[in-house]
Order: C-alpha cells, then sequence, then structure tokens
C-alpha cells in the first residue's frame, strides 16, 4: 500500500482545491444524511483566496496514489484569541480506519502549534438519538482519543417553513406587552451605518455570553473594518443576511438576530447569532427578534423552506424560543478543546 502524503492546500490550485473540497464533503456528509452542513465549493474556495484582517485560514489534503482521501482544516483569529486555532480534518467513508485522519491531525496541529496556537477548539456531530454524551459515535471517540476534551453540548434543530402569519403575531403580540419602550427595526443586507457600532458591540460578546460549558473562551474584538470585510466576504459567497434589532429609547442596539440564505443550497437557511445584552433581558426581546427576523424571511425570501439553527443543550431559554416557533431536534454535536503543553 502507498504512503500518504500530505500538503498544503493552494486555494489558487483548482484541480488541488476541488480535490481537497471533495475529500471534506464526503467526510462531513458520511452518515449524517441531509443535515449535514459543509461549506459549499464556491463558499469555501472565495474564503480560502480573499485576504482577511480578521481569520487566516489554512488547508492541506492527503492523498494515496494521487487521489485525496483526508482533508484538513486550521482557521485562526487574527484580533482576539490570539493562542487559539480552529481544527479540523475528515476522512473519505471508504479509507477510514486507517491512521490517515490521526496523520492529518498531527500536521494540523504542528502547523497551528508554530503560530503560537495553544488553545484548539474544534466539533464533531452525531445522531440525536446517541445522547449528550455520544457514546458510540465516531467524530467523538477519535476527538477523545486525541486529548480533545468535550466542553459544550450543543443541539441542531430544523424549522420546516412556512410558519403561520397567525402564529408569528400572536407570538409577536405576546412579547411586545413586555417592551413598550423598546423598538425593532429589520432589513436585509449590510448594516446600516447608524447601527454598525452598536450591532459590533453587542455581537462581540456573543461568545462569552452563550453558555460555554467548560471551555476556554474570549470576547471578540470589535472592528468595524472586519465587520465590513466580513459582510463582502459574506456577498462574494452568494450569502444574503436577514438581520433584526431591538433598540432601546436611547436608540441603542440591545438585541440582536441574523438568518442568511445561500445562491449555493437554495431553501435552506441558517439561523446565525441571537443575543440580548444583558442588563436588557427579561423584556422577552429574544422572542420579539426572532420572529420579526422570521417574517422578514419568509416576506423576502418566499422559496425557503428549512432553517437550520444550533443551541447549546443548557441553553434552556433559547431551546424554548425556537420550540414556539416550532423548531425540532434533528441532530447532537459537541465542541472540544484541546489545550498543548
Amino acid at each position: 500500500m502507498s504512503e500518504l502524503e500530505i500538503r498544503p492546500v493552494d486555494p489558487f490550485d483548482d484541480d488541488t482545491f476541488d480535490a481537497w473540497h471533495d475529500a471534506y464533503e464526503r467526510a462531513e456528509r458520511h452518515g449524517r444524511e441531509d443535515y449535514a452542513t459543509p461549506w459549499t465549493l464556491p463558499e469555501l474556495r472565495i474564503s480560502m483566496q480573499e485576504p482577511s484582517r480578521s481569520r487566516r485560514r489554512l488547508g492541506w489534503v492527503g492523498e494515496i496514489d494521487g487521489e485525496a482521501v483526508t482533508a484538513g482544516f486550521a482557521g485562526m483569529p487574527l484580533l482576539d484569541s490570539l493562542d487559539h486555532a480552529e481544527v479540523a480534518v475528515g476522512t473519505v467513508p471508504e479509507h477510514r480506519r486507517r491512521g490517515y485522519g490521526s496523520a492529518m491531525l498531527a500536521v494540523v496541529e504542528e502547523a497551528v502549534c508554530a503560530e503560537g496556537r495553544t488553545v484548539l477548539n474544534s466539533e464533531a456531530a452525531w445522531a440525536y438519538e446517541l445522547g449528550s454524551t455520544g457514546e458510540g459515535s465516531p467524530g467523538l471517540e477519535f476527538a477523545l482519543a486525541r486529548g480533545y476534551r468535550l466542553g459544550l453540548g450543543d443541539v441542531l434543530r430544523e424549522l420546516t417553513l412556512s410558519v403561520s402569519d397567525r402564529l408569528l403575531a400572536e407570538l409577536a403580540s405576546d412579547a411586545a406587552r413586555y417592551h413598550p419602550a423598546y423598538s425593532l427595526r429589520s432589513w436585509v443586507g449590510p448594516i446600516p451605518d447608524d447601527l454598525v457600532h452598536g450591532w459590533a458591540e453587542l455581537s462581540s460578546t456573543l461568545m462569552t455570553e452563550a453558555p460555554t460549558g467548560d471551555l476556554e473562551r474570549e470576547q471578540e474584538a470589535v472592528d468595524i473594518e472586519a465587520l465590513r470585510e466580513g459582510e463582502e466576504l459574506t456577498r462574494k459567497q452568494g450569502r444574503t443576511k436577514f438581520n433584526t434589532v431591538a433598540l432601546d429609547a436611547a436608540g441603542t442596539v440591545v438585541a440582536y438576530t441574523d438568518i442568511a440564505t445561500t445562491v449555493h443550497e437554495p431553501g435552506r437557511a441558517y439561523q446565525w447569532g441571537t443575543l440580548v445584552r444583558r442588563d436588557h433581558r427579561g423584556y422577552r426581546l429574544g422572542m420579539a427578534v426572532k420572529v420579526a427576523n422570521l417574517a422578514l424571511l419568509q416576506r423576502e425570501s418566499p422559496f425557503t423552506r428549512r432553517v437550520l439553527t444550533w443551541n447549546a443543550e443548557v441553553n434552556g431559554h433559547m431551546i424554548g424560543v425556537n420550540e414556539r416557533l416550532g423548531f425540532v431536534a434533528v441532530e447532537r454535536s459537541g465542541e472540544f478543546q484541546k489545550r498543548l503543553a
């Protein structure tokens, strides 16, 4: 049997990049049926090619006799969490259990360690029926065997559209009684200039304000240039964002939510962040912004039929909001972390 050859991926080398993405996608989809959410080839190509002030992205491909059998990835934030890195490896189904994933992970870990990254973050998904521990899941067992610990359990939920206008109106009316001093504002696309600073300040706290479990996390940097850069990347990827914020009497952004669609996956949408500022909780603003944003999505993108969202398993409040909207649990996943010596 030929030896595995691992080399960096050049995002401008179409043949290599296509083979790398194919291995990544096949690994992601195996055993997950319709709930896998890999980045599409055009989206990932753009994100790897575009220069970024906020994140460095690297890829590796592992080949046997010229066939891509395993893929590796690393993402490193450049404005905050400078000792952290996101890492991922995947092996195509017919080449598993041969040590290729372990060999790829060793290369990825060595590379990020050379960049001064000592806190490594990764994820794995498993069937909902396996429960929160994921016992027997290949991805979970792989991570644990290589020194990663499960820091936070998540649940993937799916909403089938459309949600009736009557239900949305009832939920909006019920929530509005608790926040008469607040107003809502919704739009499609980039954040308006008069809201961008408030949005950036609030969204930068999502990683630390949302449940963190046993994970080490830092608040993200507030950087308007990086935010606008990210919006332009989203546009180039063929993604459209639907956004809603809650404003207090002074016009300050105190809650937000956003949903993204993509031309590469017609009919599917992804719920991204939702957060209410800590000192403005208790007024049902989370429900209010999510209902308004869902109404916006259905009005402006009527062909969308599915929305996927992830919640920490311990985030009972947001889970309750999602279930009232009709989201149903379909899969579990775990967020893992490893600290290098």
